[in-house]
């Protein structure tokens, strides 16, 4: 990536030779570009939300940026793309959206996130370190910026404009004012389920903003809280991508004894999994983590994986993620142990489960969702 600044080498995380998506693109450059061409000055305390790969916060690294992100991915990538740069450790504060943010923001640069309710939680709880003299600048692709993103700026922080669109993105010029009146934060968000769904019916869950379909439940988790399978012989069960953990949570209702490990790359989504685990007083062993899928489980130490794999990376449709999490799926799994996955019916989760555990059955199915059980031989 060519900056104001110099040449940068960046890549994402996991590290593919097959991946062929860049770990920038041209609102990551509209932004830099602006910054530098407008003499923006980088001093006091310069914080970047939202950055996708850590293009931002390494090109931004001797300025010394607070990176806020949601996402394990995104920190694993800008740890590995500030060394390939040559930029020590410590020289860049990376935070999670679940961290306390910094008390006072002098420059704010916000990558606008796919999730609406993620900018509205972000926003609110960065509103009180923003001043006055504060230079705020979103940047996102054209496609990302709707009326509702700029209304959101424009009622936390202060009155907002759009620029002109170059190369399909476009930058958010908000000037803060301190004495607008804010409501409280609506996030995280609780809601009870409904009655028919097996031992988690009426329960509680707890969405923190971000999660995925956070003001209900979704029609693909419904559709696999019908269909879980019998979990009384299963000693350790893995929700994998565990959202707001509501299915992790299922199978410790239905069997107290089973040691339940809810996994997702999402500070957000794991913290809405603890919530809503504790929210509903389950008995028996619970922990959660924030990882790239299964990496650091042990081998054959798993009776049960159950998933229900995202087929998005931001804007990109890929299937990498899907593959990532069968994979490790098949090398935590003891012999015997099963994979469940539930998926839209025109993604063929079938061929890569049969490819890769030699085997694959239908359980269930409807006109868009299937639920495949895959077994280790």
């Amino acid at each position: 990536m060519t900056t104001p600044w110099g040449e940068l080498a960046l890549a994402r995380f996991p590290e593919d030779p097959r991946d062929r998506l860049r770990a920038w693109d041209a609102s990551d450059d509209y932004l830099l570009r602006h910054l530098a061409d407008e003499g923006v000055p980088l001093t006091g305390t310069v914080v970047v939300l939202g950055d996708r790969w850590g293009a931002l916060a390494t090109a931004l690294a001797t300025h010394g940026p607070v990176q806020i992100t949601d996402s394990y991915l995104t920190q694993e990538a800008t740890h590995a793309n500030l060394a390939r740069n040559g930029v020590g450790p410590g020289t860049v504060r990376l935070l999670t959206t679940q961290d306390p943010p910094p008390d006072r923001v002098d420059v704010l640069l916000v990558r606008v996130p796919k999730s609406l309710a993620l900018l509205e939680d972000q926003l609110m709880r960065l509103a009180p370190a923003v001043h006055e003299g504060t230079v705020v600048v979103g940047t996102g692709m054209v496609k990302e910026i709707h009326t509702s993103t700029l209304n959101l700026f424009e009622r936390i922080l202060g009155p907002t404009r759009t620029s002109l669109a170059e190369r399909k993105a476009r930058l958010i010029h908000c000037t803060p004012d301190p004495s607008l009146a804010r409501s409280a934060n609506p996030w995280p968000y609780s809601y009870a389920l409904p009655g028919d769904i097996g031992p988690v019916s009426g329960h509680t869950v707890v969405n923190h903003a971000g999660v995925f379909c956070a003001d209900r439940l979704d029609i693909g988790t419904r559709f696999l809280l019908k269909h879980l399978p019998d979990t009384r012989g299963s000693r350790r069960v893995v929700d994998l991508g565990c959202g707001n953990g509501v299915v992790g949570t299922a199978v410790a209702l239905a069997n107290p004894d089973a040691e339940v490990l809810f996994v997702d790359e999402s500070f957000q989504a794991a913290a809405s999994a603890e919530a809503t685990y504790r929210a509903n007083g389950v008995p028996g062993h619970a922990e959660f983590r924030v990882g790239d899928g299964l990496a650091g489980v042990p081998s054959g130490s798993v009776d049960l994986v159950l998933n229900n794999p995202p087929f998005h990376a931001h804007q990109a449709t890929t299937d990498a993620t899907a593959w990532r999490m069968f994979t490790g799926a098949r090398r935590t799994l003891r012999p015997g142990g099963e994979l469940w996955v539930i998926g839209n019916r025109h993604l063929g989760y079938h061929v890569k489960l049969r490819r890769l555990f030699g085997n694959s059955r239908l359980v269930a199915s409807d006109p868009k969702f299937v639920v495949l059980k895959a077994v280790k031989r």
